[in-house]
């Protein structure tokens, strides 16, 4: 994208009554930003939604200022720009209606990969989610998934601390633009996040971070991504809203779940309950409803001459070796183990190298 087109789409953006939605049916009859602005009254007012008042905003050449003043921060930064129909955008994020038209990048960002996963919960996190949260990330960085949050409080700094320490892909979804960051004491994690990883925001420079934009920002959290995971949360929160986005983005949702009478898990409890949420009791669950297969990442899943077996995974790798492939409802079956518990079993085998899973969910010895 040249400055030409950045600057006009710029403008559009700050047309008072021009958001998303609008902006792509606008850009959908003209083809361009610079086209949209040179467009007759008569034509501008045959795109549905345009009125009167929002013919007068498209003439406001106040907005070309202001267009002006955030393309030179942009320069001037190094930000790197996307737009919604570049293959630098979120893949996944394009097919949200309501996905930003453009987003503002810092860092070192690669969206092309096929595991992204959001992690979510209050900024009240407890001992339970801290440790929970590490080692769900702990178990998943064979994988190498880019995990996303807000970069607030709580569970969303430990998910993305936890990621650097596995030297996983993390990206910040901020809620304000990006000649700051909030909260402030988590500038210190910037240089580090930014080193494989980064920073995303719908928002420009001159945007602080209000209550609203970070009801905005969590259908980012929500929409860029595969699943999103809530940790904890109390029986209110931005979490669940975030949630309650991704089902209706036809995203997966997981909750970990916690006792009836603890604070912090009473949303997540809330949403197992009515069934808005898949339980997440450890990654071998999610690795499963996910279907995602181990296979694909060969140099961290090596078989080793001399691998140590519990029994239920003895008895689960003698079963394939002598059945050859399975089907996962079959294991169960036979070697008499509950699928939620097997689920665990099979992913650590993976990891060891002894078995390796099939399309449809089958499994074989290796």
């Amino acid at each position: 994208m040249n400055d030409q087109d950045l600057f006009s789409l710029l403008a559009l953006l700050k047309v008072d009554g021009v958001g998303d939605i609008l902006g792509k049916k606008l850009l959908s009859s003209f083809g361009s930003a610079t086209e949209i602005f040179k467009a007759k009254n008569t034509q501008l007012a045959a795109v549905d939604g345009i009125g009167s008042i929002l013919l007068k905003n498209l003439k406001d050449k106040t907005i070309f200022e202001k267009a002006d003043k955030e393309l030179s921060f942009i320069k001037n930064n190094n930000i790197q720009v996307s737009f919604f129909q570049d293959e630098s955008y979120p893949e996944r994020l394009k097919h949200c209606f309501d996905a930003p038209i453009l987003i503002f990048t810092a860092g070192n960002l690669d969206f092309k990969k096929k595991k992204m996963i959001s992690i979510v919960g209050t900024r009240q996190i407890t001992s339970y989610g801290t440790d929970f949260c590490r080692k769900l990330i702990e178990d998943l960085a064979p994988l190498d998934p880019v995990i996303v949050s807000g970069f607030a409080y709580g569970v969303d700094i430990v998910a993305h601390q936890a990621a650097m320490d596995h030297n996983l892909q993390t990206v910040g979804v901020l809620a304000h633009g990006l000649n700051q960051i909030y909260p402030r004491t988590h500038k210190k994690h910037m240089a580090k996040m930014e080193e494989n990883g980064g920073f995303i925001t719908e928002f420009w420079s001159d945007s602080n971070p209000d209550k609203e934009k970070f009801v905005r920002r969590n259908r980012i959290v929500a929409g860029m991504t595969e699943a999103t995971i809530v940790i904890e949360s109390a029986d209110k929160g931005g979490s669940l809203i975030t949630a309650n986005m991704a089902n209706e983005y036809n995203r997966d949702v997981f909750a970990v779940p916690g006792r009836v009478s603890d604070k912090y898990s009473q949303g997540c409890n809330n949403l197992i309950k009515t069934q808005k949420a898949n339980l997440l009791t450890s990654a071998a669950d999610l690795v499963y409803m996910l279907n995602w297969d181990i296979k694909e990442k060969p140099k961290n899943v090596q078989k080793q001459l001399f691998v140590e077996l519990d029994s239920d995974e003895q008895k689960i790798y003698d079963f394939l070796q002598k059945n050859g492939k399975e089907l996962l409802d079959i294991i169960a079956i036979e070697c008499e183990i509950p699928i939620f518990k097997l689920s665990a079993f099979l992913i650590n085998m993976e990891l060891k190298g002894i078995i390796r899973p099939l399309p449809g969910k089958l499994f074989e010895s290796i």
